[in-house]
């Protein structure tokens, strides 16, 4: 039973600490106790306790502490367990491990919890560690299996730096290209509709199709051209023609590494225009490197959410 009575005993733990404080400080000035206990409306048992704690552990005693049990205490898993358990979730994927799939879900986490220290959880109690630990359960990223790491290092260390410091000498600008297309019949993105049921989408049977090559500097201005034709060395020299056209200054434009933007055609091209225009190659399979990829993004993910009339 609490030591407090009346209606001290549905005060706060913040006013119940004030209480204790003060009868406490009362106490010292040489009140009586039961004055102290008559004057807080509690039992006298309560005065002495807490002047005995006061005496024991000083003030730091009486203060009210957070109910419940301590952060981490009474945990299945030992600190070093946890730690191991989420420093490979961080660090491999599901099939590295020995269990299915390339995604990580409470279910498999439990798995593997399982498999290393014999311990069962439910996905609720897996769920419980998962936040504790500060992971949270999101989208990946894709990277290709075949770009190569190193590449990716030089290119941020070493190689676009170099450009810069380029670029700034011809007093030139720099752009990052790059081509996307879309057909009339593309759904992208996500709608709201009943659990369950699968929401669709109705489209004209008419399909066509429209392209376009991008090219966005580093200043965020953004220029394109758009062709209804497949993508090749061709349409690639006239948007570099068409792109050297809005300048009275050097480009150098960065773009991937499209069997069209390293044909032979295309390097004729530049041969012909190189006080105009330099290309620069963004490592193998690492779009990540280039921001017009989020322009393409951008295109795509909007393409769901606009209406087309008369199609």
């Amino acid at each position: 039973m609490s030591d407090l009575v009346g209606d001290a005993r549905t005060w706060s733990p913040g006013a119940q600490e004030a209480v204790r404080l003060l009868a406490v400080s009362a106490l010292a000035e040489g009140r009586d106790r039961a004055e102290v206990a008559t004057l807080f409306k509690v039992s006298a048992r309560a005065v002495d306790n807490w002047w005995a704690k006061r005496q024991a552990g000083g003030r730091d005693a009486l203060l009210s502490r957070p109910r419940g049990r301590r952060t981490g205490e009474h945990q299945v898993l030992s600190e070093t367990e946890q730690a191991a358990v989420r420093q490979a979730v961080l660090d491999h994927i599901p099939c590295d491990l020995g269990l299915s799939g390339q995604l990580w879900t409470r279910g498999l986490i439990g798995e593997l919890i399982f498999k290393l220290y014999r311990v069962r959880f439910t996905e609720p109690g897996v769920g419980k560690y998962l936040k504790r630990w500060g992971l949270a359960f999101q989208r990946p990223d894709k990277r290709a299996v075949e770009q190569d790491p190193e590449a990716v290092r030089i290119w941020r260390e070493e190689t676009w730096p170099a450009i810069r410091v380029k670029a700034k000498a011809d007093n030139g600008e720099v752009l990052f290209a790059d081509q996307v297309g879309v057909r009339s019949d593309q759904v992208t993105g996500r709608t709201w509709g009943a659990k369950g049921a699968t929401p669709v989408v109705r489209r004209t049977g008419n399909r066509f199709s429209v392209n376009a090559m991008s090219a966005i500097s580093t200043k965020g201005r953004m220029h394109f051209m758009v062709f209804t034709k497949s993508f090749d060395a061709k349409i690639m020299c006239h948007f570099l023609d068409r792109l050297v056209g809005h300048f009275d200054r050097k480009v150098h434009l960065i773009v991937d590494r499209n069997s069209a933007h390293r044909s032979k055609t295309v390097r004729t091209w530049l041969a012909d225009h190189k006080d105009q225009i330099e290309l620069h190659f963004l490592p193998s399979y690492s779009p990540e490197l280039n921001p017009d990829e989020l322009v393409n993004a951008d295109l795509l993910q909007g393409w769901g959410s606009t209406s087309t009339p008369g199609v």
